[in-house]
């Protein structure tokens, strides 16, 4: 028994239950309720289309009669050209990938009064829970989408180029099917001489190296009607998202751009010299692989000796101290297919950013440049000679070294007597008083491969510039001490203060320096004089017995040639 309540709830149960015994409304059209539609709808499904889709076939009381899911393949056919029912052809029309819709068709628009054998009966209304998985049409070319372009694109890829890039591959739907990132490898290849599918080897021209774009491309340009066998189906639509990091042909060489050259330059760097340098080296995407900053260390090498990579040994020549350029260098001129392992991936295309501190030649002297000199030159250094003279002392690239200006004192030093680097040594003969020189000596003359720790790096080329103070001429070469005057017929006996017939070390030493304090005798300067004294007596001492006796003593005249005497 069924309560009212005003009459209201009793009217609205018994049209309920009028509804619910009612025969279904026949259909005149097919009907289509969305049941998702994507967030995006790039292109809709228009007659002879090509479309692949999954599909439910339901009778209304819900009893399933086909699925697609069953047989673990999607539906695929041209839309429009009578290749499927009326009702299903027309229901595609406008559909999106990735949209699902239930379709319900009268009987009409599908299997009408004859029905389907014994799956479906006569005069049945169809629903269809249909998800669209991809659609092409003949007609469509590879479709490409740049979605980040790089601020300097100085060359796009070509026909016969090599690549390098990275890319993941999906269906049209999304689905993921191939990924270089998951193998952490580039995909490298020849572009448009057949080595990739046709619409990849369509999609990466013009490309430039930063580059990402979106490549789509029907199956008719990609893996065709029967798909790679494995995880893209028959007659798929191919979705790459690319991104190019290296771009290369086999006929470059290397590219060089100057970034900086100095006002002056005197020399530019030939095959044979000595060069060092600073550099940072990355990838052709930017990708930062080696510097020598970072080991606060000059790279130092011969050029044009194979000694480093072909690309970097024609790079390195024709350069000036100070400048700086950028040299790319194709994979066949730096590391090959192989590359170097964990840094430089194979076929890699290199990037130097490179500064030139200094160069030389090992045939190279010491360069003398005459900054000042003074009218009147009537005396000039030699061997021998003890000079007193100051000096700024810097690398090539202008780094100070040292400076005698700093301790408020000259440098002093004989010359000839190894006191100096040989390039200085060169650099301080033939000098009046009051000169002043600019010395550029190579390393071989300066502090060689090995440098001072903390102050001049090895191989340095050194910069002085100096200027003669004051000098004192020396002695003769092979002299130790000279006489002014005549020497003494009775020089043994004037040594031989207590008559003993044997000369003291300190009788010996008392007479020189007395001779020298009276100007009869010079000893050699810039030497300590007890030093070149004693070693005047063991000359003289013969048998080393620690005292002269006359049979002993010879003048230099007396001596064979050679024998440092008096």
């Amino acid at each position: 028994m069924i309560k009212c309540v005003q009459g209201v709830l009793c009217l609205s149960v018994l049209v309920a239950f009028a509804a619910c015994n009612a025969p279904p409304v026949p259909l005149d059209d097919i009907l289509i309720e969305k049941t998702f539609e994507p967030e995006q709808c790039v292109r809709a499904v228009k007659v002879g289309d090509f479309v692949r889709y999954h599909y439910i076939g339901m009778f209304p009381d819900g009893k399933k009669f086909d699925s697609s899911y069953d047989r673990g393949s999607t539906y695929n056919v041209f839309v429009g050209k009578k290749q499927l029912i009326a009702g299903m052809d027309k229901a595609l029309v406008g559909m999106c990938v990735n949209e699902r819709v239930l379709v319900k068709i009268p009987p009409h628009l599908a299997y009408g009064k004859q029905g389907y054998g014994d799956i479906i009966p006569a005069d049945s209304i169809l629903h269809f829970d249909v998800l669209l998985l991809d659609v092409w049409n003949p007609e469509d070319g590879v479709q490409s989408n740049t979605y980040h372009t790089p601020s300097v694109c100085s060359r796009k890829v070509e026909v016969s180029d090599y690549v390098r890039y990275h890319y993941n591959g999906t269906l049209l739907d999304g689905t993921l099917f191939d990924s270089s990132h998951t193998r952490m490898r580039t995909y490298d290849t020849y572009v448009g001489i057949g080595w990739l599918i046709a619409g990849m080897d369509q999609g990466l021209l013009g490309m430039c190296v930063g580059e990402r774009r979106i490549i789509t491309m029907p199956p008719s340009l990609g893996y065709g009607e029967n798909g790679d066998g494995s995880d893209i189906p028959g007659q798929a639509s191919l979705v790459f998202d690319v991104v190019l990091l290296d771009l290369h042909n086999p006929r470059d060489g290397i590219a060089v751009t100057n970034q900086k050259v100095p006002e002056s330059c005197t020399r530019k760097t030939v095959a044979g010299d000595f060069v060092r340098y600073h550099y940072n080296g990355s990838l052709l995407d930017g990708t930062f692989f080696d510097s020598s900053y970072s080991r606060n260390r000059t790279y130092d090498t011969y050029v044009g000796r194979g000694y480093v990579i072909a690309g970097m040994d024609e790079g390195l020549i024709g350069v000036c101290i100070g400048e700086k350029r950028t040299i790319t260098i194709p994979p066949h001129l730096a590391y090959g297919e192989e590359g170097t392992g964990s840094k430089i991936p194979g076929s890699a295309v290199l990037v130097f950013d490179i500064d030139i501190i200094d160069f030389h030649n090992p045939s190279d002297n010491t360069e003398v440049v005459i900054t000042f000199k003074p009218e009147e030159c009537d005396k000039q250094t030699k061997k021998g000679d003890f000079v007193k003279y100051h000096y700024n002392a810097s690398l090539m690239d202008g780094s100070s070294i040292d400076s005698t200006y700093n301790y408020g004192k000259t440098y002093n030093i004989v010359l000839g007597a190894n006191q100096v680097v040989p390039g200085m040594e060169d650099g301080l003969l033939d000098m009046c008083v009051g000169e002043k020189r600019h010395l550029v000596i190579p390393p071989h003359l300066g502090y060689g491969e090995r440098g001072v720790t903390d102050e001049v790096p090895g191989s340095a080329v050194l910069v002085f510039d100096i200027e003669l103070v004051e000098m004192e001429e020396g002695l003769p070469e092979g002299y130790m001490f000279i006489w002014n005057d005549e020497v003494s017929p009775d020089l043994f006996a004037e040594m031989d203060k207590d008559q003993n017939k044997v000369v003291e070390p300190s009788e010996f030493t008392d007479y020189i320096l007395q001779q020298v304090n009276d100007g009869k005798g010079r000893l050699a300067p810039g030497f300590d004089p007890y030093r070149i004294i004693d070693n005047m007596f063991s000359n003289q001492d013969r048998n080393g017995d620690g005292k002269i006796t006359e049979a002993e003593f010879k003048l230099k005249a007396d001596e064979a040639a050679g024998h440092d005497e008096l």
